[in-house]
């Protein structure tokens, strides 16, 4: 499916086919496609780039369509990889992670960091710990094909 040109989200690079690729839901997604290009909030002078993942509802472009800026989408990426991490080796505590210090990791980004932690907020955490480290098991297959084919691009890139 085409992906519109004529919204305020303006393509660049495009992936048109994603819905055919879109983890567990392949071949049955809603989300049609994914582009790289300007963002729909840019003003008059100032341009920024950003991700979008488009939805079709079957009869017109979702308004549940997200739009995020390139380091929004890192900074989810970095999230993923140190829960995966983190979940490698949380059998070692009882609950999935340690209550007296929830903070998984500070990741250094433009001079202070980025925590990331197990919300202990949810009223329902330890059952919803077990529940996201099962998820997260059950997807490896498919998340490890996409890690390592970022390891490998993010190589080629010299990083």
């Amino acid at each position: 499916m085409k992906i519109p040109t004529t919204l305020k989200h303006k393509p660049v690079i495009v992936s048109e086919n994603y819905e055919n690729v879109d983890g567990r839901y392949a071949k049955n997604s809603d989300a049609k496609g994914l582009s790289l290009g300007l963002a729909q909030w840019n003003d008059r002078g100032k341009v920024e780039i950003s991700a979008k993942v488009w939805r079709y509802t079957g009869e017109k472009w979702s308004r549940q369509s997200e739009e995020l800026p390139f380091h929004r989408v890192l900074d989810l990426a970095i999230l993923v990889c140190r829960a995966k991490l983190h979940f490698q080796e949380a059998y070692r505590y009882e609950k999935l992670y340690n209550p007296e210090n929830p903070i998984i990791d500070r990741v250094g980004l433009q001079g202070d960091a980025m925590t990331v932690s197990v919300c202990t907020d949810n009223q329902k955490i330890d059952e919803d710990i077990k529940l996201f480290s099962q998820a997260l098991s059950n997807d490896d297959e498919l998340l490890g094909e996409r890690l390592r084919t970022l390891s490998r691009i993010l190589k080629e890139m010299g990083y």
